[in-house]
């Protein structure tokens, strides 16, 4: 029998930038060990000490030293917790040790990847494993995809209600945001693009929009890489770089869900420029626009103010139009999306998993099926999100 864990959550990479927002945020959302049992994971122990401090976190949150090349200090942290909440990327740098440890180990598993050939690799590798010891490996629970899974699931909750069958298609369209991409995610675009530049194997699970699916293939899906003018919106619609991740995810979630948005479901998204010459002007810029590639921006580790973080925001809407049932939700959050929320959204998700009688078994999940109403109840009352119908 396995024992039980000595900790509900371990933040691994808690001195990282994004790790750092994760345990401010823990430490200010639960504040007393009865609320959450909680501890902060990294390299460096002085310099988790030195957090501790600076957070003037609870004494009973305790500081514990673990390394990606060190297997052992990995282990120990996967027996000591209910859940496993990482921000240590790119993921498949870094990452697939303890994904296959929490596995084998039946231990629940968060994490900010938007790395789909990794994820790809990874449900290959571990699903069955998965499966057996109980873990839920939940990927993808910061800005990429939680908003955009979660909004298709809730649209798609309400079209059942309102007109008895889901949608099959949705258009996700980012209608507004405020805030800079993580330097995490940016280096996991470049890491996998590297990747992909060396196996020709790796760029053909990158251009399929079923690479988190196994044995199953859907409709033909948009490709969303052109500026286009959208008459139903009255706006021109840019590509949306996340969009390559999301989609993935949603086709995932389908597919957990035994298709419950149809086989043939198709999904895609875009970003809103405006109408006009002006909006046409700035969806061509954004479609030439190649700084995810480049060394500019924030580097892994880094990020914005706290001021810039609270200045931000996004508003992403769902839509789904057919045979004269049309029906949009908003989902909103009320911080920067790559850092001020992020942190929130991935820390709620890990409670989750740790305190929530949630009835998903072992496997690797998306937030969707495996959290679904209990997250977005968890996000509406903590983590500043609005879930709407328009």
């Amino acid at each position: 029998m396995k024992s039980e864990p000595t900790f509900d959550v371990i933040v691994y990479g808690a001195t990282g930038f994004t790790g750092q927002l994760v345990a401010e945020y823990l430490a200010k959302t639960y504040p007393q060990p009865k609320d959450l049992k909680w501890a902060i994971a990294g390299r460096n122990k002085a310099k988790l000490e030195a957090l501790k401090t600076s957070l003037k976190l609870h004494n009973d949150v305790a500081c514990l030293q673990a390394d990606s090349s060190d297997v052992e200090s990995l282990k120990s942290l996967v027996e000591g917790a209910k859940v496993i909440l990482t921000t240590v990327g790119p993921y498949q740098l870094y990452g697939s040790k303890l994904v296959e440890l929490c596995a084998i180990n039946g231990t629940d598993y968060v994490d900010l990847c938007g790395e789909p050939t990794w994820m790809h690799e990874m449900i290959n590798a571990h699903q069955q494993t998965a499966e057996k010891s109980g873990a839920r490996i939940v990927f993808s629970c910061g800005f990429d995809s939680i908003p955009f899974d979660l909004g298709v699931y809730y649209l798609q909750k309400k079209a059942q209600s309102t007109f008895s069958q889901p949608f099959k298609r949705i258009k996700g369209r980012v209608r507004g945001m405020k805030g800079t991409f993580s330097g995490g995610t940016k280096a996991s675009l470049q890491a996998t693009m590297a990747a992909a530049k060396k196996d020709k194997n790796i760029m053909a699970v990158l251009l399929n929009p079923f690479a988190l699916t196994p044995g199953f293939t859907g409709a033909e899906q948009p490709l969303g890489n052109k500026p286009l003018f959208e008459d139903e919106f009255n706006s021109w619609s840019a590509p949306f770089i996340m969009a390559a991740i999301n989609t993935r995810n949603i086709h995932r979630s389908n597919y957990l869900f035994n298709h419950a948005y149809g086989q043939e479901f198709v999904y895609d998204e875009m970003m809103f420029t405006g109408p006009g010459e002006k909006g046409q002007a700035i969806a061509e810029h954004v479609a030439a626009d190649k700084s995810m590639a480049s060394d500019a921006g924030p580097k892994p580790g880094e990020g914005p103010s706290k001021e810039e973080r609270e200045a931000g925001f996004f508003d992403v809407i769902f839509s789904g139009n057919e045979q004269g049932n049309r029906l949009t939700v908003a989902v909103k959050g009320n911080m920067d999306p790559g850092y001020g929320t992020t942190s929130k959204m991935i820390s709620e998700s890990a409670v989750c998993l740790a305190k929530d009688d949630i009835a998903v078994k072992g496997g690797i999940w998306t937030t969707a099926p495996a959290m679904g109403d209990k997250l977005i109840e968890r996000l509406v009352a903590k983590a500043g999100m609005t879930f709407s119908v328009e």
